[in-house]
């Protein structure tokens, strides 16, 4: 009797051990992998993967930010719009991420991208095109204050992008008539006219890219590479360092390369000009949207 109660209970055991290991089992899900490849390309390369939907039918943009330095919704919303005005992509989906504080006095563009491999959380899946941007809480180390050379924004990959935040709010806080948000917008859609491929971006390196952005016309600046000369684009050339040549100290660091480096006090004054003129200072030209629409945009 005591036998069979014993051989009893090892069974039960046994029973609850195999259950309960199935069931931790049931509960592990498989690591998805992530294929970041499409994502650490140049600026520019996914052009006509952006505007038009033929490899990708929708956004996603990752909105990293330091606490306090977040972008107004007015600001993403205007983006939004402005992604749909000039590609095909009508589902944009934004996410916003808060991040702790580097705690850096100015940031490099290799610090930046370390902070963007630590805390990216978007890539692209499916049909469906990753971004992100980082507003930050430091300016760029490349600033020369003494100068009056402030940058705003500046991209250094296909899909990264870095916007300073701190900057444009001091630079917001010397204008009676200019807003955060103005200066938001006009960075985030000058820096997204780089990803598009404006003004000819790159094809000095890769003449015969099929995704990148031809110029229909000639009219990139032949003294400030990717920018245009048409007059009230927002692509204009006099917007970025390079018109000046004061260009901070190196553009590249360790491969990486920001095209453009957006300037504040050139961009205060067009916005200004714009709000008295009273014409729409973040618009593209008609070169410009030429181009676009020649690589699958509108």
């Amino acid at each position: 009797m005591n036998k069979f109660r014993f051989l009893s209970i090892i069974l039960v055991l046994g029973l609850l051990f195999s259950c309960s290991k199935k069931s931790d089992n049931e509960d592990e899900k498989p690591t998805k992998l992530v294929n970041k490849a499409g994502n650490l390309k140049g600026t520019g390369e996914s052009a006509n993967d952006i505007l038009s939907n033929e490899n990708f039918d929708e956004l996603i943009i990752e909105v990293a930010y330091v606490k306090d330095f977040k972008p107004t919704d007015a600001t993403i919303d205007n983006l939004t719009l402005f992604l749909k005005e000039h590609s095909f992509k009508q589902t944009i989906e934004v996410v916003y991420k808060e991040l702790s504080s580097p705690n850096e006095e100015t940031l490099t563009l290799e610090e930046i991208n370390e902070l963007e491999q630590e805390n990216r959380t978007v890539y692209n899946d499916g049909k469906t095109l990753a971004f992100y941007i980082y507003f930050a809480d430091a300016p760029s180390d490349e600033d020369d204050e003494e100068e009056d050379l402030v940058t705003l924004g500046a991209v250094y990959r296909n899909t990264s992008m870095v916007i300073y935040e701190k900057t444009i709010k001091k630079l917001s806080a010397r204008s009676f008539v200019i807003t955060t948000e103005d200066i938001e917008t006009a960075t985030l859609n000058h820096e997204f006219g780089h990803l598009f491929g404006l003004v000819n971006l790159g094809f000095e390196d890769e003449p015969e890219s099929p995704l990148k952005t031809k110029m229909v016309n000639p009219h990139e600046d032949p003294e400030a590479q990717s920018h245009c000369t048409t007059d009230g684009c927002l692509m204009r050339a006099e917007l970025s360092f390079q018109q000046t040549n004061k260009s901070a100290k190196n553009n590249s660091t360790n491969n990486l390369q920001a095209s453009c480096r957006l300037d504040g006090i050139s961009v205060l004054k067009m916005l200004e000009s714009g709000k008295t003129s009273k014409s729409k200072a973040q618009n593209l030209g008609a070169e410009c949207i030429l181009d676009l629409k020649a690589n699958g945009g509108r």
